[in-house]
C-alpha cells in the first residue's frame, strides 16, 4: 500500500469512525472511483464527514444484512416461511441502517436534524396478504439528531401526525422560524427482499436518499406510482419538436423522440425495462402492447446488460435507473435504455430524484394502493374527487362500464382521501420530484450499498476476501457527481460476537439471550425504543415523549404470539427494574 493510499484510508477511517466503532469494524482499505475530478462532497450539500458516514452506513447495512440476514433461507420454502425470512432480513437491515444514522448524526451541527419521510415496507404488495406488509422498516417521522434537538423536532412531528388541522406548511414554517435545518430521507433498507430471501446472486441492496429539506408529506404513506424515465437528451428532443413527453405520452411518440435524439438508432436497439410476469399482465399489458407495436425491445429476464450480467424483471425498480442512457456495443451499434411501468412510492421518488444526478428525466403518476386496473386507468382514478356526487359513476366509467361494488367505491374514496391527508400532490396528473419538496431549488445525496451484484452498474456485492475480511461496494451520487467506493472491512470480533453487534437487542432476547442476567446500560433504553419503532410501528401509540405498546394490534402472522409474549416480558422487566430509564414506556 502506497503512502497516498494509507493517507486515504486514515482519512476515511477518521471521518467514518462513528459508524466503524458502532459495528466493531476495522477499515483495511478504501478504493474510490470518481466520475469527476472532485469528491462527491465537493458537490453535495452534506459535509464530507456526513457523506462518508452515509457511505459507510450503507456498507455496514449491506455487510450486516448479507452476513446475518439469513440470505437464501427462503429458497424452496412456502409463502409463510418466505415471509418470515423476509421480515427477519428487513429487521436486520433496518436496525443496522438506523444505528448507523443514530451515530453519524451525533456529528451534525447543533441545528441540523435528519428525518425519514418515505420508507418502504408498510404496504403489502399486489397479490400479498396483509401480514406480508407491516415489515420492519424506517418509516415516516423517525428523527435523528443531537438529543435535545431530536426531542424538539419529535414533538412537532407528533403534532403533525396527531393534531387535526396542523399542516405540513405550518410544520415547515416552524422549522424555518426556529432556524432548524431538517434534512429529509427516502429509505429502502433492503431493496429486492424476495430475491434476498431466495438467495439470488443479483439485486439486493440498501438505498438511502438524503434531501436538503423534508419531503412534503404529513404522515406515513405508501402506494404505487407510474414511472417513465428516459435520457435527458430524449426529453430535450421532444421539447424541440413541441411534444410534451411525460408518463401519459403515447409510447409511439416517445419512440419518435428517441429517434430524433439518436439519429439512425434501430428500434430493436431501444431497450425498455418494465416489471414483467404473468401477474402483471392486467396492469401492464396495454403498455407492453404499445411498445411492441413500436417495434422496440421489451427487456426480458436474463437479458445481458452492458456489464455482462443478466438483468431481472421480477422486482427492483430503482437500480435500472442507473442504466438509463445510451452506449455502443462491440460492433459500434448504438443502444438506448429506458424504464417504464410503475414502482412503490419510495422507490419511485428515489429514482425520480436521480434526474439531475444521472442526466435523465423522470415523470410519475399517482396510483391507488390496490392497483387493480391498467396503468392508464389508475393514473386517472386518483385524480377523481371522492366527495363528488358522481364519484361512483366516474369509477364505473373507468372500470369499462362495469358496476363497482359499494365497498370498493368506499375503498377508492378512502385511498384518495388518505393521499390528500398525507399531503401527496394530487392536483397534477403527472408529477416530478420537485412536487415532493417544499423548495424548487433542492439537492439530493444518494447512497447505495450493494449486498449482491448489480447488473445495471456492474457493482459487485459483498465478497469475502479472507477470514473475517470483506469487500463491500457502495455508491455516492449527487448532482453532477458520483463515486463508487469500495471498502475492505475486517470484523474486529468473532463471527458470532459480530452477529450480536449487528442484531437488535429484542432479536437477541427472542433468540434466547437472558435479559435478566445481561448487564444493562442506559443506552438500552434508546436502543429498545428505536427497535420498537422499527419492528412493530403499527403497535405503537405516541403521546408526547411516551410510547404505548398495543400488542393486540400485531398480526400473529407478522410476529407470533410466543414472540409477542417474550417481548412483553422483556419490556415489563425493564420497566419494573429501570423505571427512570424507561419512563417513556407504557404497557397498559
Amino acid at each position: 500500500m502506497t503512502t497516498t493510499n494509507r493517507d486515504l484510508v486514515a482519512q476515511w477511517a477518521f471521518d467514518t469512525r462513528p459508524v466503524l466503532l458502532r459495528f466493531h469494524l476495522w477499515l483495511e482499505n478504501v478504493e474510490v472511483e470518481r466520475a469527476q475530478a472532485e469528491p462527491v462532497s465537493a458537490h453535495s450539500f452534506a459535509p464530507r464527514g456526513i457523506a462518508r458516514c452515509l457511505a459507510m452506513t450503507s456498507a455496514a447495512t449491506a455487510l450486516g444484512t448479507r452476513l446475518f440476514g439469513d440470505f437464501g433461507a427462503g429458497k424452496g420454502q412456502d409463502k409463510a416461511a418466505v415471509n418470515q425470512v423476509k421480515k427477519a432480513a428487513d429487521a436486520v437491515s433496518a436496525y443496522v441502517m438506523s444505528e448507523g444514522l443514530w451515530h453519524l448524526t451525533r456529528t451534525l451541527p447543533e441545528n441540523h436534524a435528519l428525518m425519514v419521510c418515505l420508507g418502504e415496507g408498510l404496504m403489502p404488495k399486489v397479490g400479498e396478504t396483509p401480514e406480508m406488509g407491516a415489515n420492519p422498516m424506517l418509516g415516516f417521522g423517525r428523527v435523528y439528531a443531537r438529543p435535545e434537538l431530536a426531542r424538539t423536532v419529535d414533538r412537532r412531528v407528533s403534532r403533525l401526525l396527531n393534531e387535526p388541522g396542523h399542516t405540513f406548511a405550518q410544520f415547515y414554517e416552524w422549522l424555518l422560524s426556529r432556524g432548524i435545518t431538517l434534512w429529509g430521507a427516502a429509505v429502502d433498507t433492503l431493496e429486492n427482499t424476495s430475491r434476498f430471501a431466495d438467495g439470488k446472486s443479483t439485486g439486493p441492496m440498501a438505498v438511502f436518499h438524503l434531501f436538503d429539506s423534508p419531503l412534503r408529506l404529513a404522515r406515513p404513506y405508501e402506494s404505487y406510482m407510474g414511472c417513465l424515465i428516459v435520457p435527458a437528451r430524449v426529453a430535450e428532443a421532444a421539447e424541440s419538436a413541441s411534444v410534451l413527453l411525460d408518463y401519459r405520452t403515447p409510447r409511439k411518440q416517445v419512440v419518435e423522440a428517441i429517434e430524433a435524439a439518436y439519429p439512425g438508432i434501430r428500434r430493436a436497439h431501444i431497450h425498455v425495462w418494465t416489471l414483467r410476469g404473468k401477474s402483471r399482465v392486467h396492469r401492464l399489458g396495454r403498455l407492453w402492447e404499445e411498445w411492441e407495436k413500436a417495434g422496440v425491445h421489451l427487456v426480458e429476464d436474463g437479458w445481458k446488460a452492458p456489464s455482462g450480467l443478466a438483468v431481472f424483471t421480477d422486482s427492483g425498480t430503482y437500480a435500472p435507473t442507473f442504466l438509463v442512457g445510451s452506449w455502443r456495443d462491440e460492433a459500434q451499434a448504438l443502444h438506448v435504455f429506458l424504464c417504464d411501468g410503475y414502482a412503490a412510492t419510495a422507490e419511485a421518488m428515489q429514482a425520480a430524484s436521480l434526474s439531475d444526478v444521472l442526466d435523465v428525466r423522470s415523470t410519475m403518476s399517482l396510483f391507488s394502493p390496490t392497483f387493480e386496473l391498467p396503468v392508464d386507468v389508475e393514473s386517472r382514478l386518483m385524480q377523481l374527487d371522492p366527495s363528488a356526487p358522481d364519484f361512483a359513476e366516474r369509477l364505473r366509467t373507468l372500470h369499462g362500464g362495469k358496476d363497482v361494488e359499494a365497498g370498493k367505491v368506499r375503498t377508492y374514496a378512502e385511498a384518495i382521501r388518505e393521499a390528500a391527508a398525507s399531503n401527496m400532490p394530487l392536483g397534477k396528473p403527472v408529477l416530478q420530484a420537485d412536487d415532493f419538496l417544499p423548495e424548487k431549488d433542492w439537492s439530493v445525496l444518494a447512497s447505495v450499498g450493494y449486498m449482491c451484484d448489480d447488473p445495471y452498474t456492474g457493482a459487485p456485492g459483498v465478497t469475502q476476501v479472507a477470514d473475517h475480511v470483506y469487500r463491500v461496494t457502495t455508491r455516492l451520487a449527487t448532482r453532477k457527481a458520483s463515486s463508487r467506493v469500495t471498502f475492505t472491512l475486517r470484523l474486529m470480533e468473532s463471527l458470532e460476537t459480530t452477529r450480536q453487534v449487528f442484531s437488535p437487542l429484542l432479536v437477541r432476547f427472542l433468540s434466547g439471550v437472558d435479559h435478566t442476567t445481561r448487564p444493562v446500560k442506559i443506552s438500552d433504553s434508546g436502543r429498545i425504543r428505536n427497535e420498537l419503532q422499527t419492528m412493530i410501528p403499527q403497535a405503537l401509540e405516541h403521546d408526547g415523549d411516551h410510547i404505548r405498546v398495543r400488542f393486540e394490534r400485531i398480526n400473529e402472522m407478522v410476529l407470533s404470539r410466543q414472540k409477542q409474549a417474550t417481548i412483553q416480558r422483556v419490556l415489563a422487566w425493564y420497566k419494573a427494574n429501570h423505571p427512570v430509564w424507561f419512563a417513556w414506556l407504557d404497557l397498559t
